[in-house]
């Protein structure tokens, strides 16, 4: 995902309304979130689907490794030459 630009990627809700096809536009093209303001806090993200879901398989790999990392940690894992025995083992 690209960073965002704050003269250019954070809208109040009413302009947002207004232009609602040429910030999705905008949004696809150049892979940037736009922030959507009310009452001048900000209140929304949008995101191109393609970068949300970027997103969400990143957060299941940061999991997977964060759980892998305490599984080792706790002792529950097995070493490399394990692993090869029982792939090769099922090889033959």
């Amino acid at each position: 995902m690209q960073r965002i630009q704050l003269d250019e990627d954070i809208r109040p809700l009413s302009e947002f309304r207004a232009n609602v096809a040429s910030f999705i536009e905008k949004v696809q093209k150049t892979k940037r979130p736009l922030v959507i303001t009310q009452r001048g806090k900000s209140a929304a993200v949008m995101l191109a689907v393609s970068e949300y879901e970027r997103l969400l398989d990143r957060l299941e790999l940061l999991t997977d490794i964060q759980k892998a990392e305490a599984q080792l940690s706790q002792g529950q894992g097995i070493s490399h030459q394990e692993v090869e025995k029982q792939i090769i083992g099922n090889i033959d």
